[in-house]
């Protein structure tokens, strides 16, 4: 019951801790907050966890779709995923998609527990810009991994399909699960570029002047960068990624010259001619 009561306790959450003369938090109840966080988040994840095995069929088949529609370009004996781990390949393969289906499916939370225990530290003005930039970020992320599910086919059956008539493709588990994991995770962060430009030109580090004045030179990154992370060797599936990479740079080009705007009208003086004496 103690026990019970304990994990209740850590979820109702506990009256802000106290700060001292000098408004700030002492250290000890920086880490007893960071503690009671880690371990929700370990609880969140065990029982997503715990919850993925009891779906397993399910996500085995979700996760294995891709793989399903792109086997078509392989022989009828070199369709079938393996597992090389013995006699426990088996529950291998329920920890690995349990696990990984738990730390996914769980990521608003423990990335908002993240963001709680950072926000405490920020101004009014961050904290304002970082809902901001929490509710563009979050939806481009999940926009750009299921993106990358969505091709993900094209892009094994390109790769399947290469290997020689004369050769056997046996694909393990664990290694379709790698591939399909980076190929998901490097979609959803192509998608955050616009996020970490507003960002910098926010910090003042870069303009929207210099942003458009090496537009020609971004636009090749980008594209050399989504035909070095796409699975396959084929244009589509690197124009799949490359083109709305190109118009989210595009926006962030546009936020960051309003913002370049705003911020000289800000600025003291900003209404002055250059022939214009001062008042001062």
């Amino acid at each position: 019951m103690a026990m019970i009561s304990g994990v209740v306790g850590l979820f109702r959450g506990r009256p802000v801790h106290p700060v001292g003369p000098d408004g700030r938090m002492a250290l000890s109840d920086h880490l007893r907050e960071l503690r009671g966080r880690v371990l929700k988040v370990a609880l969140v994840v065990s029982l997503a966890f715990i919850i993925g095995l009891f779906y397993f069929p399910q996500l085995f088949e979700f996760v294995s779709g891709p793989y399903v529609d792109a086997r078509q370009a392989l022989p009828a004996d070199q369709r079938t995923l393996i597992t090389t781990n013995g006699a426990g390949g088996g529950l291998m393969l329920h920890l690995k998609l349990a696990g990984f289906v738990a730390v996914l499916g769980t990521a608003p939370f423990w990335l908002y527990q993240i963001w709680a225990f950072v926000m405490p530290g920020l101004h009014a003005n961050e904290r304002r810009w970082s809902y901001i930039f929490l509710a563009t970020g979050i939806p481009l992320f999940f926009g750009g991994v299921l993106l990358g599910y969505l091709t993900l086919p094209t892009g094994l059956r390109v790769l399947l399909g290469l290997n020689p008539d004369d050769v056997t493709n046996i694909v393990e588990f664990g290694d379709y699960l790698q591939f399909y994991t980076r190929t998901l995770l490097v979609f959803g962060l192509a998608f955050e570029i616009p996020v970490f430009v507003v960002l910098l030109n926010r910090a003042g580090i870069v303009s929207g002047r210099t942003l458009s004045r090496y537009r020609p030179w971004v636009i090749i990154g980008i594209f050399i960068f989504a035909a070095a992370a796409t699975p396959s060797t084929d244009p589509f599936t690197m124009c799949f990624m490359a083109f709305p990479m190109w118009f989210l740079f595009e926006i962030s080009v546009v936020i960051a010259r309003v913002n370049d705007r705003r911020r000289d009208r800000q600025r003291p003086g900003a209404g002055l001619s250059v022939d214009e004496a001062s008042k001062l």
